[in-house]
């Protein structure tokens, strides 16, 4: 596995230490028969499991490692609405207007999918509302307005804009020259949050299998999903792996894997603070990023820790000195915060596109996939999955919007399109600095 031992920080994470796995799932062995496989255990194919099972259908689905193992268990807990600002300048050149708001809106029904499931499935995994956007200086102020402005005007989203003293006043930090505030959107527990899809998941007849990846899929009226001692046979197929479907033993999906990026996302958590100090750190404790191309990103969590996200890497490799780089971030924000030891740090791997909007389709016309959500996922990533039920039920026009974005593969292939986007990023690192 290339892109477990290249990551180095993935053990030691605050969401494993702060929750109760379930016994792990027996491991797929012998030929099973269902109306559905989905291969990949995180938000999309919990998503589309338990929206297929809801329908009356047979499912299984097969996760490599154990249930949110990837992304979906270890990114920074942030649940916002559209695609970035990348990802919605895609979608707007190449749609008309009123598709490109049919998109927005589904992005905005995402949110409200994640807060239904929470409360319809009892699921504790520490909800809490409100997100916060901040710019750095004056130019980045400019382009959040913008945007701000925009998605009031073309899409009807209102959110609230913040002076500087109106984002120190909920911030205890002098770093921000101004913000908008995103009262729909939240954060939460996202490895929690995960488990407890599952859970419902299999309350409604969702065969899951864990520690079986898929090594190879056979294409046809009845699609194949192949493990190393066993074998799925199915009407349909969902491949919700993302950047790890080519990680065991053969790219299953090749045509469409070139087309996302791993890039590594690291995070840590301090010590816990007294309660009153958390408060008065961020009131109202939402979520909150910068709007730089490489971003911090920081929350407080329910036992009063901040956690707090930079340095990503687009090289797939950890970088040297993790905990001391990430720190001299947090500092530089929260600089109060010195006496803090820092317990966890870990890390793991998102996918992005070209052009940062979301990718998905269908390989054959009875095998969907899944993936792109470039830092969006955990909303987005459980709409997908919903969107693909509909599209398997007979109800395919929502998931058929989305399919018909166009998306071009990373240049250089596999060899290339590392060291390019390194370099890529760079320059956007530099245009931060100015």
């Amino acid at each position: 596995m290339l892109l477990q031992k290249e990551l180095g920080v993935v053990e030691n994470s605050y969401y494993e230490a702060s929750t109760r796995r379930p016994t792990a799932a027996a491991a797929l062995t012998g030929a099973v028969k269902a109306d559905v496989c989905v291969i990949g255990g995180g938000y999309a194919g919990v998503s589309a499991a338990l929206e297929l099972a809801d329908r009356g259908m047979s499912v299984v689905l097969l996760e490599a490692q154990r249930i949110g193992w990837g992304a979906s268990g270890r990114n920074g807990g942030q649940v916002i609405v559209g695609f970035g600002a990348d990802g919605e300048c895609a979608i707007e050149k190449q749609f008309p207007p009123e598709e490109a708001r049919r998109a927005w809106d589904v992005s905005v029904e995402a949110v409200q999918l994640l807060r239904e499931r929470i409360a319809r499935y009892a699921i504790e995994c520490n909800w809490q509302d409100g997100f916060l956007s901040l710019a750095v200086k004056p130019r980045k102020t400019r382009e959040l307005q913008r945007w701000a402005e925009h998605v009031c005007r073309t899409y009807g989203y209102a959110t609230q804009w913040l002076s500087r003293p109106e984002v120190r006043s909920r911030v205890d930090s002098e770093r921000f020259d101004s913000g908008v505030f995103d009262a729909q959107c939240g954060h939460l527990h996202p490895l929690k949050y995960c488990l407890g899809l599952a859970e419902a998941a299999q309350r409604v007849g969702v065969r899951v299998f864990e520690n079986s990846p898929t090594l190879r899929i056979e294409r046809g009226h009845s699609a194949l999903a192949k493990t190393a001692q066993g074998e799925v046979s199915c009407d349909f197929l969902v491949l919700a792996g993302n950047v790890y479907l080519a990680e065991y033993g053969g790219d299953i999906a090749p045509e469409v894997s070139r087309r996302i990026m791993p890039v590594g996302t690291y995070i840590v958590a301090t010590e816990p603070m007294d309660r009153e100090r958390a408060d008065s750190l961020m009131r109202g404790r939402p979520a909150a990023s910068d709007t730089n191309f490489v971003l911090d990103y920081f929350r407080l969590t329910d036992d009063h820790r901040l956690l707090f996200g930079a340095g990503d890497s687009y090289s797939a490799k950890t970088p040297r000195n993790l905990i001391e780089k990430i720190r001299a971030n947090l500092l530089r924000v929260f600089p109060q915060l010195a006496d803090l030891d820092i317990p966890y740090a870990w890390g793991g791997f998102v996918d992005i596109t070209m052009n940062k909007a979301p990718d998905f389709g269908r390989l054959d016309p009875n095998i969907y996939y899944l993936q792109g959500f470039s830092g969006h996922g955990i909303a987005m990533a459980g709409m997908a999955g919903k969107l693909a039920a509909e599209a398997i039920a007979g109800q395919a026009e929502r998931f058929d919007l989305f399919s018909r974005i166009h998306h071009h593969g990373f240049p250089g292939g596999a060899l290339m399109r590392t060291p390019a986007l390194v370099l890529g990023t760079l320059y956007y690192r530099l245009r931060d600095l100015l």
